[in-house]
């Protein structure tokens, strides 16, 4: 393989790694039920648009999921994969593997926005609690889905919040047990996707 090659790799996994997590997190924000007015929201929305429209002619939400921006993220996902693999010199491989690879690295991916925004939502709480930040407020809104249920089970230990430790827990459970295992079983190649 040779430097340029090997620089389109870098810059192709960085340009559509980006826009693939825009991608995921419009999915996220509107399965969360987030602030649409939030500014963040704004840019996601806006970046998202042109794509979206005209899958969403083709496929509707279903019970409030965004089926369109999700089939958006796995399709970005499929051509990621596929580029890089022809620039590493395998050629075209079979579309249901392709699909396979694509939709096991948009759950991992998935997995790693909630870890990320959980780490964030963290660090926020020591250091900027009760902010107004467009951000802050965006982070605590994809938090907190995943931690109310855990917070009902957990006993109510005064100021200390464990919520976000088992959360952390049952993230790399999956990710370890479930995501991990379905790309070796699958025979995924390593350094496809960011996320895995």
């Amino acid at each position: 393989m040779t430097g340029l090659n090997t620089a389109a790799i870098y810059v192709l996994q960085t340009i559509g790694s980006l826009y693939l997590l825009i991608v995921l997190l419009r999915f996220i924000l509107q399965l969360v039920r987030a602030d649409f007015y939030n500014p963040v929201s704004q840019f996601i929305v806006r970046a998202t648009h042109p794509l979206l429209r005209p899958l969403r002619k083709i496929i509707p939400s279903i019970g409030g999921l965004d089926l369109a921006s999700l089939v958006l993220a796995i399709l970005v996902q499929m051509v990621l994969m596929a580029l890089i693999l022809m620039l590493y010199g395998y050629g075209m491989l079979n579309p249901v593997q392709l699909l396979i690879w694509s939709i096991i690295a948009v759950t991992a991916l998935f997995l790693k926005v909630f870890f990320f925004a959980l780490i964030i939502s963290v660090i926020l709480s020591w250091v900027a609690q009760g902010t107004s930040n467009p951000t802050a407020m965006l982070v605590q809104q994809i938090c907190e889905p995943l931690l109310a249920p855990i917070r009902r089970i957990l006993p109510n230990l005064g100021g200390l919040d464990l919520s976000p430790i088992v959360a952390f827990l049952i993230l790399n459970l999956i990710d370890m047990l479930v995501i991990n295992n379905l790309a070796v079983m699958t025979g995924m190649l390593k350094g496809l996707s960011l996320a895995l």
